[in-house]
């Protein structure tokens, strides 16, 4: 099965005519079961050292992405924003909050976040630096990162790839692939299983026939549907909290 997305409520930035904080707003309130349970995790630490944790951005749908990315080019917004198929945003893997919110210092949340294997974009805890506020639930995703960062695929920079990986995962398109989405997520899904194929490109080719031989997947270019599920279901089994919904 493809990763899931689930709704989660959550406190935000956003307010009622009240003036009260209100919950992210739907659109936007969904992730993956492993983010869903990072998130209320970070923040019942948080609430222990007196923060809160408000999120002002978590999931968005590829128009959502593409108008981020418009915003950016056109000056309407000052923080980078990748087209559509660049980020941890449009798997529902990635956060942004409110760091006035936290009441201790950005290393010490730095801490608290690692703890459930979630990690900041930028390189040293600098509050005051663009996209502090961001941070990525990468999961079996930070397997594709670092194949990248070694070399091993060489047609994306190690974000761009495992960002990517983690779209094709909940079965959104990446522009990228063209009509060869489920043959670009067979790949993202070999690489999770620690295969090494060459670059997610979406062409299958003879790494790739190799892999999926290796793993008793049965080679059919004409039904990639039967071999996506067969690579999904072995994914599955390898990071069982990425697919199952916590427990309310």
């Amino acid at each position: 099965m493809k990763s899931p997305l689930i709704p989660i409520d959550i406190i935000s930035i956003y307010k009622n005519k009240l003036g009260d904080l209100v919950p992210l707003p739907s659109r936007m309130a969904q992730c993956t079961p492993d983010t869903y349970t990072a998130i209320f995790n970070i923040a019942k630490d948080l609430a222990r050292k007196g923060g809160r944790l408000i999120l002002s951005d978590l999931f968005r749908s590829y128009d959502m992405q593409a108008q981020s990315h418009q915003d950016y080019i056109a000056g309407r917004k000052k923080a980078f924003s990748p087209p559509p198929g660049g980020s941890f945003h449009e798997a529902g893997r990635a956060f942004d909050l409110d760091l006035s919110a936290i009441k201790i210092s950005l290393a010490d949340f730095w801490t608290i976040a690692v703890k459930y294997n979630v990690v900041p974009i930028i390189a040293q805890p600098k509050q005051n630096v663009s996209e502090a506020w961001h941070f990525d639930c990468r999961g079996s995703h930070q397997i594709v990162y670092q194949y990248y960062a070694d070399g091993k695929g060489k047609n994306f920079k190690p974000y761009t790839a495992a960002a990517t990986s983690a779209i094709l995962s909940i079965g959104i398109k990446v522009d990228s692939f063209g009509m060869n989405q489920k043959q670009a997520a067979i790949q993202s899904g070999l690489i999770r299983l620690g295969k090494n194929i060459g670059n997610i490109d979406g062409q299958i080719g003879k790494n790739t026939h190799k892999a999926l031989d290796e793993i008793g997947v049965n080679f059919d270019l004409d039904n990639p549907d039967e071999m996506l599920i067969e690579v999904e279901n072995l994914v599955q089994q390898k990071f069982p909290a990425e697919f199952t919904a916590p427990i309310a």
